[in-house]
This record gives structure tokens, C-alpha cells and sequence, in this order.
């Protein structure tokens, strides 16, 4: 085998502010799923999604760190900055998420019925989670584009907002699915198609970032993302204007929650959750546009 020169471990993965933050990361995580499941437990959807998500990106930080402290990441036909950066933000989102869900379901001040220890490892475990997410948060601050700075895309602004875009859409969705009663008229649907089409194509966009095949394409893959941009802005200004009308109206819906609607089965409760999270994501698209007038893409990175 030939020397490609330099050490064979990259000893700054594990030493840099990033390498740091990402040992944290592994650290915290551990800690907060091994609590969890020794003795503070967990039930339910909720509870379930948080141990997912704090032993999925667990092992993706595993596996980033591996790959960087060895060099094997340079074997991946990926685009590795693309890669990390995709995920730190990812990450961020997904453990604030869990940092707020366990402790809200999970955790009580008195000791009855649960027990002190149980009450006490809730508490320890939820600490650490939001020490994780701070974690992931400082990794997605380091590694930003700076002004005038050649990086990856995914690392941009434009880029990152992509993934909270698509995070956003999949709240939008778990509410649709929890009895939002969608199917009830054709402009409600018409919201669904958009919510649907706008996920789509930002997956689409970070998978072909991620696994850097941009410059593959016979159409310039820049000027089609910006364009694509300001379609999605106009598709959901479509959607913030038809939703809160046929929902939120008393000639289609209901403008004030019914009072007999039961706690947690309330098509109305879901209503509003999908119109916020409309106007969230619209807002973070018209940000995106007026960010991707100041970048250009490097798929090689």
C-alpha cells in the first residue's frame, strides 16, 4: 500500500473547538439515553421519539468523529462538509425538540406516583439533553459560512435553513395526519399539495448537496434552487391565505375552539398548529431567498 503522506489519525477532529464540541456531544447524548433507560424511563410516542433521537444522533456523531479522526471519510463519495454541516443543524433541531417534549411529559416536581429516584433521573436526564442541544447549536455555530469565506453550501445560511424548512414541514405533517379533517374541501388539499411539494423538493436539494452530484446535472443546479425558492414563497403565501380561511372562518370552520373538543383529539387544536407552522415556514423561505442572492454553491467541499 501506498503512503499518501501525513499521519494516518487526524488528531484535530478530536482537538479543534468542532472536535471538542462534538466529544460533548457523544457525552451528553450517552448520558441522557443511559439515564433514560436505567431507571427514568419513558412511554408513548413522545418518550419514544426521544430515545431516537437521542441514540440516532448519537451514532451519527459517532460515526462523523470516526470517520474524521481516521480519514475515512475522504473514502465516502459524499460531500462531507455538506454532510456534517446537514446534520449538525439537523441535530440542533431534533434535540431541542426532545429537550423540550421529555422534561414537558416526563417530568413532575412531587414524587408520588413515579418514586424520588425515577423523579430524579427525569430531571438529570433532562438537563443533559438540553445540554446536548447546546452542543449541536455551538457545532452549527462554528461551522457556519462566514462573510467572504469559500464553504460548503449546506453550511450557509441558505443551506441551513433548508433543513429547518424541511423540520418545519414534518411538524405541519403530524399535525395534518392527528385528525386535522384536511380532506373536508379542495383548497384545504390544495395547502396539503403545497406542504407535500415545497418538502420534496428541499429534501431533493440537500440529498444532491449532500452527496455532491450537483455538477452532474445537465441544468445549473444554482439558478434552479434560487428559482425554486421564490416558487415555494409564492406556493405558501397561497397556503397562508386558504388555510386560516377555510379553518379558522365560521362560514367553513370554527374561529374559536369548541369547548366539548377533547384534549389532544381535537381536529381544531391541529388547525392551528398547521397555520402557525405555515407562516413559520413561510417566513423562513422568503428568508432563504434573500440569502441565496449572496451565495454561490460549492458541491466539491
Amino acid at each position: 500500500m501506498e503512503s499518501t503522506g501525513g499521519p494516518y489519525l487526524n488528531t484535530a477532529a478530536v482537538t479543534s473547538p468542532v472536535g471538542i464540541a462534538r466529544l460533548l456531544q457523544i457525552t451528553f447524548g450517552c448520558t441522557t439515553f443511559s439515564l433514560v433507560a436505567h431507571r427514568g424511563g419513558f412511554s408513548a410516542a413522545y418518550g419514544t421519539f426521544c430515545m431516537f433521537v437521542w441514540t440516532f444522533c448519537f451514532a451519527i456523531t459517532v460515526f462523523i468523529l470516526t470517520c474524521e479522526f481516521t480519514h475515512l471519510h475522504r473514502c465516502l463519495s459524499i460531500s462531507w462538509g455538506n454532510f456534517t454541516a446537514a446534520f449538525a443543524m439537523l441535530a440542533t433541531l431534533m434535540s431541542v425538540t426532545a429537550a423540550v417534549i421529555y422534561p414537558l411529559y416526563f417530568v413532575q416536581l412531587d414524587c408520588y406516583p413515579i418514586g424520588c429516584e425515577v423523579r430524579d433521573f427525569r430531571i438529570a436526564a433532562s438537563v443533559f439533553a438540553g445540554l446536548l442541544f447546546i452542543a449541536y447549536a455551538v457545532e452549527v455555530f462554528l461551522t457556519r459560512a462566514k462573510p467572504g469565506q469559500v464553504t460548503s453550501y449546506m453550511a450557509t445560511v441558505s443551506g441551513l435553513l433548508k433543513i429547518v424548512q424541511a423540520f418545519v414541514a414534518c411538524i405541519i405533517f403530524g399535525a395534518l395526519v392527528n385528525d386535522s379533517q384536511y380532506s373536508k374541501y379542495v383548497a384545504t388539499q390544495w395547502c396539503v399539495a403545497v406542504y407535500s411539494f415545497c418538502f420534496v423538493v428541499t429534501v431533493v436539494v440537500v440529498a444532491f448537496s449532500v452527496t455532491g452530484k450537483t455538477a452532474l446535472l445537465w441544468f445549473p443546479f444554482e439558478r434552479s434552487v434560487v428559482i425554486y425558492t421564490l416558487g415555494a414563497v409564492l406556493l405558501y403565501v397561497s397556503a397562508a391565505v386558504i388555510w386560516p380561511v377555510f379553518c379558522f372562518d365560521s362560514k367553513y370552520g370554527s374561529p374559536r375552539r369548541p369547548g366539548l373538543c377533547a384534549k389532544g383529539k381535537c381536529p381544531w387544536d391541529s388547525q392551528l398548529v398547521i397555520a402557525i407552522f405555515t407562516y413559520v415556514n413561510l417566513l423562513l423561505y422568503i428568508v432563504d431567498l434573500a440569502y441565496s442572492q449572496r451565495i454561490r454553491f460549492v458541491s466539491h467541499i
